[in-house]
């Protein structure tokens, strides 16, 4: 980016001056909105503690799936640029429409990580990290690879699906190349370890890594620049990072808007943010659930279909 947006002005200055502030940005980095803590909206709602309301029944979601041969024609527009060799690795989403749910009880009674709920707009219970900062330290942690840990052998399939651990090395190279643009000594600490990811319907296990590189020690009133630099974010793009936005231009059926954009908090010393998945955005009188999967030259279209409607769900 040439020019830092707004957002990314603001929260140099917010930063700088080490004010707590809430943001969410859009998956291009083009736009998105930085609030003060003591300015938060109040139909804004975030919670970074895995905070659950007691629910005496899981949240179930009636989906209704976009018919395979769309999917295939998509697929198919990417995996031609995978054969040409013009993206290695590409994340292809989808908006499926779903029967409406009521986006405050979601985002009360969801078990994740990062909650957010955006007025009533959008609700997202995210489990992926994008980055976190401590002592000069930045640390981010791709998740890639996901299986049903109801199949026998779920870990063991996982962790030894050549597909998924080419992906996964795409993506763990993807971001310690980005990291390298804002930071030093970049390694990666842990390399693919599994979480286990629940939902009502049968849990999931994915994999993750974290990789680490060492900041500035301004790097507070250099915020905005540092995470400007470092979007749209690896894990839900590919690479290259440009030509593969052009394909998901290409590819995609929908508008991704804040979906795999970000969130984050700062509390006025470390940084604390997330990938905005797990996504169901009211849009008019209908919503839907956005969900996607990392696309490879070793993917088959019926997996990734499957990968695409298996992470619609609510975890509970």
């Amino acid at each position: 980016m040439n020019t830092l947006p707004q957002w990314a002005k603001t929260l140099n200055q917010l930063g700088e001056k080490r004010t707590p502030c809430f943001f969410v940005i859009n998956y291009q980095g083009t736009s998105g909105e930085v609030f003060p803590l003591s300015a938060l909206p109040k139909d804004i709602l975030f919670s970074f503690s895995e905070e659950k309301a007691a629910v005496s029944n899981p949240i179930l979601i009636e989906k209704h799936p976009i018919p395979y041969p769309i999917f295939e024609k998509s697929f198919q527009k990417v995996f031609s640029h995978l054969e040409k060799g013009d993206t290695a690795l590409i994340n292809l989403t989808f908006a499926t429409e779903i029967d409406a749910v009521d986006l405050n009880k979601v985002y009360q009674n969801a078990k994740a990580k990062y909650k957010i709920l955006y007025k009533d707009e959008w609700v997202c219970f995210s489990p992926e990290i994008f980055v976190k900062i401590e002592a000069d330290r930045i640390k981010t942690y791709p998740m890639k690879g996901t299986i049903s840990a109801t199949l026998p052998d779920a870990e063991s399939l996982l962790l030894n699906n050549p597909k998924e651990i080419d992906e996964h090395k795409k993506v763990v190279a993807l971001l310690s190349t980005d990291l390298a643009h804002v930071a030093t000594d970049i390694h990666v600490s842990k390399f693919r370890y599994v979480d286990v990811i629940e939902k009502s319907t049968g849990n999931l296990l994915q994999t993750s890594s974290e990789i680490i590189g060492t900041l500035q020690s301004d790097w507070q009133a250099h915020l905005g620049e540092i995470l400007a630099k470092l979007l749209p974010a690896g894990s839900i793009c590919g690479t290259p990072r440009e030509k593969t936005m052009e394909i998901i231009r290409e590819a995609e059926t929908y508008q991704r808007g804040y979906y795999t954009g970000i969130a984050g908090i700062f509390d006025g010393e470390s940084l604390d943010t997330c990938v905005l998945i797990r996504f169901i955005e009211r849009i008019g009188d209908k919503f839907y659930y956005k969900s996607g999967a990392g696309i490879t030259a070793q993917s088959k279209p019926e997996s990734e279909y499957k990968e695409i409607l298996e992470k619609i769900y609510i975890p509970n």
